[in-house]
This record gives C-alpha cells, sequence and structure tokens, in this order.
C-alpha cells in the first residue's frame, strides 16, 4: 500500500500507555486521511463533553504527505469544541505533519488525563510521555526550545493550560491549529506539547504519472493571478486582501457595525512590506510561500488577524496589531475569536479598546486575569451574560472572520451552513465571488449560492482529507489533485469520486452535531446583518441581507443536502450505512 503506512498510535494519558494499532483499509480508501479519517475515527465519542478525560484529540496526515505533492505537508487535528460544541477540525502545514508521516503514522489518538503535566515524543517505534511540569506556563516559544531536541514540536500555552475556550495548538513553526478551542482540550489532558521525528520515505506508485500531476500543478499555480500575480498572495502574503475587502466595502468595522475603515492602508500588504521589510515564509516544502515574517523570523499576521485587530477594534496603528498577533501566538490563542470578542466587548462598554490597551488585556485572557476571565469564554458566552447576546457576531458560537456577509452572500450562508459555525474555510465562496476574474456570480444576489455552496463544502472537505491547502486550489482543481492521488496510491480517484468523499465526510459531521442538538434554528447569522446596512460609498450600495429571501436559498440547501426543513436527517440510519 502506498500512501498510506496503515498505521495510527494511541496513547492514553491515564495509563501513560502508548500502542499501535492497525487502521483498516477501509477507513483510509473511504475517507483518505486528515479531517475524514479524524471524523471518521471520531465516531463513537462525539458525544462526549470537550473536557472529558475519555474524550480523543486525533492528529491525521494525508495519503499525499510526505511525498513531493505541492502543499500538502499538512495535517488536521479533530475532536469537539469547547468553544462551539460542534465537531471539530483545524488544519495547519509545517514540518510536524511531515515527519508524523516520516515516523510511519497516518494518524495519532490520544485520550486520557494525566496526573501531571506531560509532553508526548513519537518515533517509528512509538510514544513515549515524558514529564513537562518545568514547561508548564511557559510561552510557547520557550515549550518549543525546551522540547526541540526530540523533533518537531507542536505545544499549547498559558491559554491551553487554563482552557481559554478558543485556545490553539501552536506548531513550532509558527503555524496553528487554530480556531474552536482545541488547545483547550490538550491543555485540559495536562499534556503540554507532542514531538515528532522520523525518517521513512513514502513512495508514490507510479513516479512518471505523478511527476507530470505535479508539473499541472506548478504550471496552474505560476499562471494564477491570485496566488503569483503582481498583488497576489505569494508576494504580500494574505494581507493583499486588506485593500481589495476595502474597495468592496466589506471590511468588518467596529464590531461590524460598519463595513469600511479608513485606516485600513495603514495595515495593508504595502504598509507591511514598507514597515518589516518581511521575509518570505510558509509551510514546510510549499512553493507559494504565503506567509510572511521579519528579518528575525518572527510570523507577521495574516489578514484576518490585521484585520480584526484593525478595523474591527477600530485600531490603525500597524505595531500595535503586530504586537496582539506575537502575543496570540506566544500565549497560544486564536486571534479571530481573541479580536471579536474584544470588539464585542468595546460595543458592550460603548468604548473600544486602545491599541496600548489591548496586549495586557490579551495576556490577562490567556491567564484569566481580572476581566479577561470573562473574555476567555468567547463572545457568545461574554454578551449572553451581560442580557446583550444579540452583539456576539458569531454563528454557532464561532466568531465571524473578517469578510462582512452583506458584501458577498454566499459567504453569508456558508457561515450559516458550516459544520464547525462561523468559518470562512469550509466552502470559501469569496474565490467565486470577490477573487475570481470576471467574477462568476453576484455577490449581492443569492441565486444558485446554495448549489455553489454544497458543491464548494464537499470539495473542501476532500482538500482538509487529502490534507492540502486550500490556497492552491486558487490555480489547480481536484483533477489535478485526483491524478496526484492516483498516481501515489494506485488506485485510480477521479474528482467526482473525491467529491462523494467529501459530502460523505460533511454529512457525517453534521449528524454529530445532531446528535449533539444542532438544528436550523444554529444555522443562523447574528439579526445585525438582516437589519442594519454596511457602509456604502464608491459608488457600492450595501443594504442588509433579505431575510426572506436568505431563508429560502437556506431551505434549498436543506432539500439539495437530504435534510428536512429543520436541517435535521430523516433517517437516523445514516451512520449506519456509511464505511
Amino acid at each position: 500500500m502506498t500512501g498510506w503506512w496503515g498505521r495510527l498510535l494511541a496513547v492514553d494519558l491515564t495509563t501513560g500507555t502508548a500502542s499501535i494499532e492497525t487502521l483498516p483499509t477501509e477507513f483510509l480508501h473511504a475517507y483518505l486521511g486528515g479531517r475524514g479519517l479524524g471524523v471518521r475515527l471520531f465516531r463513537d465519542y462525539h458525544h462526549l463533553d470537550p473536557f472529558s478525560a475519555d474524550i480523543p484529540l486525533i492528529f491525521a496526515v494525508g495519503p499525499l504527505c510526505g511525498t513531493a505533492a505541492p502543499t500538502a505537508a499538512r495535517l488536521s487535528v479533530v475532536s469537539r469544541s469547547p468553544l462551539t460544541g460542534t465537531v471539530y477540525d483545524c488544519s495547519a502545514g509545517g514540518r510536524f505533519a511531515w515527519r508524523l508521516k516520516a515516523a510511519g503514522f497516518d494518524a495519532l489518538r490520544i485520550v486520557g488525563q494525566s496526573r501531571t503535566p506531560v509532553a508526548l515524543k513519537i518515533t517509528p517505534q512509538g510514544g513515549e510521555l515524558l514529564p513537562a511540569e518545568n514547561s508548564w506556563g511557559k510561552s510557547v516559544s520557550a515549550t518549543v526550545a525546551d522540547f526541540a531536541d526530540n523533533g518537531s514540536v507542536a505545544a499549547i500555552g498559558p491559554a491551553g493550560e487554563n482552557r481559554v475556550l478558543y485556545a490553539n495548538i501552536m506548531m513550532g513553526e509558527g503555524n496553528a491549529v487554530g480556531r474552536g478551542g482545541l488547545g483547550a482540550v490538550m491543555g485540559a489532558k495536562q499534556l503540554k506539547a507532542v514531538m515528532v521525528d522520523g525518517d521513512l520515505r513514502m513512495e508514490v506508485a507510479d513516479k512518471p504519472r505523478f511527476d507530470q500531476a505535479r508539473r499541472d500543478i506548478m504550471r496552474l499555480f505560476r499562471a494564477s493571478p491570485v496566488i503569483f500575480g503582481e498583488l497576489g498572495i505569494a508576494e504580500y502574503g494574505t494581507p493583499a486582501l486588506v485593500d481589495l475587502m476595502a474597495q468592496r466595502r466589506m471590511a468588518p468595522t467596529e464590531n461590524f457595525r460598519k463595513t469600511f475603515f479608513s485606516g485600513s492602508d495603514k495595515y495593508s500588504g504595502p504598509s507591511i512590506r514598507k514597515a518589516y521589510q518581511p521575509k518570505k515564509d510558509g509551510c514546510f516544502g510549499c512553493p507559494i510561500q504565503c506567509k510572511k515574517s521579519t528579518q528575525s523570523g518572527e510570523p507577521l499576521p495574516e489578514y484576518e488577524t490585521v484585520s480584526h485587530f484593525g478595523a474591527l477594534n477600530r485600531v490603525d496603528d500597524l505595531h500595535a496589531i503586530v504586537r496582539a498577533n506575537s502575543l496570540c501566538n506566544q500565549m497560544g490563542m486564536d486571534t479571530i475569536s481573541a479580536a471579536v470578542t474584544l470588539a464585542a466587548w468595546g460595543e458592550l462598554r460603548g468604548d473600544f479598546l486602545s491599541a496600548q490597551d489591548i496586549g495586557p488585556l490579551l495576556k490577562d485572557i490567556a491567564h484569566r486575569r481580572g476581566d479577561g476571565d470573562a473574555l476567555a469564554e468567547g463572545s457568545a458566552r461574554l454578551t449572553e451574560a451581560h442580557g446583550q447576546a444579540h452583539l456576539s457576531m458569531s454563528v454557532k458560537g464561532l466568531e465571524l472572520p473578517a469578510y462582512d456577509p452583506r458584501g458577498a452572500y454566499g459567504m453569508a450562508l456558508a457561515y450559516c451552513t458550516s459544520n464547525r459555525g462561523g468559518c470562512h474555510l469550509r466552502a470559501y465562496p469569496i474565490s467565486h465571488e470577490i477573487l475570481r476574474k470576471p467574477v462568476a456570480t453576484d455577490r449581492f444576489s443569492l441565486a444558485g449560492k446554495a448549489r455553489i455552496i454544497k458543491i464548494a463544502e464537499d470539495t473542501n472537505a476532500t482538500i482538509d482529507s487529502l490534507v492540502a491547502c486550500k490556497f492552491s486550489f486558487f490555480g489547480a482543481s481536484l483533477e489535478e489533485y485526483s491524478e496526484l492521488l492516483s498516481a501515489t496510491t494506485a488506485i485510480d480517484y477521479s474528482p467526482q469520486q473525491l467529491k462523494e468523499i467529501g459530502e460523505r465526510i460533511y454529512l457525517t459531521e453534521r449528524f454529530y452535531n445532531q446528535n449533539n442538538g444542532f438544528n436550523a434554528a444554529d444555522d443562523q447569522l447574528p439579526d445585525r446583518f438582516f437589519e442594519q446596512p454596511g457602509t456604502s460609498g464608491g459608488g457600492i450600495e450595501v443594504p442588509p441581507i433579505d431575510r426572506s429571501r436568505f431563508d429560502e436559498e437556506l431551505s434549498k440547501y436543506y432539500r439539495m443536502r437530504g435534510l428536512s426543513d429543520q436541517g435535521v436527517f430523516t433517517d437516523d440510519g445514516f451512520l449506519e450505512r456509511q464505511p
């Protein structure tokens, strides 16, 4: 078998034991790896409380990891989110994923709870627990330094230790398993870090076919204006989007009360380049290199972070935004949820924080000190506690990213249908509505958006299971990646078969959520977007979304998914029919 090792490392922190298990070949063929494999392995546990000792934290790589497939040195981490209560997966790139595959494992499953802080060391021979009391309380970078001699490191910071509901797991190279609070799940297990090292090589079944598919993908990357264009993400990183969102009048501002911020040019891609002369950076082996870092190697913020610590909180101080990003990375905390929660707090108080006050409050959140304790719960719980739940800009408790839904109606629908809550990456219709030239759809229309969202969700579930970077698909498509997969595994996968796998994964997640009480009532945007207009100007009108038309398109989406009007399965036997 090529593409997979067929091995899982099972670790029980309660007993302090680790063992190697064989993964059923059927699982690998039907769910690929990454998100899909993690979701399948989570089947018997999805009802457990996120902080239960028995709940698993699953790391899974994909069949292309360990090969020369572009952007495939990635993994997904799967568990249940303490922030949203939904089944949750997050993808991250870096050497950690590559080395987990090189250690001979397709997945790592961690259950139990240690009595004292520990770190897990992984080699091809298995797993070993090391004491980590001396690292508990340390920043992410200090923890990585403590364990760097053992290979690549994934660690939590004080936010994960203190169960901040949007705590991250941070990769040693600066990549984040962000959003949803899986770092808090790791902290509840008293697991400070995971280290992995290995030197096993993953061969491909048909090298000439693989090499041709790779050449095709690289040609498409080079032709993509979004990837390698003059103002593309390879040149400026994702902050290249700052000016575009300002032009489109869809930059979330002052806790989504407005959609335009006059000071956004202060933290745009060109402004970051002028201020920091950044180096190109990126995930291990990635040809795009979309990330940027300072000359000393400090990661610079990406689009969501600069926009939300910027416009959303009415801050135009680039250096303060960069400091906020660095603090979140060191504390191990999601920048999107942190910034949206701060903005909700600002609207609650009637006074947004000054640029100088953000950093100290972020530290207080990570350590649950003073006002930081309430803010560590996220915007939904914070605003509900103050009797102002409508001020939380979230869906299913997950704070919305930096695309105002009044400016792109496909994005509005995608926020609601996302299984993990208000997330842009489950479907990412921005690629259709904003980034493609010519623009493929009317961004202020809901016509046809249900179909677009369903197809994109299924496709992206496949991408997250291969595991590849979504930025690759600004140039390439499932057609090229199906060739890579077929050449790697000697199993012919068509693009349509891959979409069917993605649909299985999406529906499995939705079934888990339904079992945990989610239905159509949770697939809703905050009222603000239906009642208040955005900031018009520059020849662009930004009206409120028509609620009746939105509900009509959501109903169409449910019918396409085979769900009832309440957004639930009418057949309780769905899981029994799946591999």
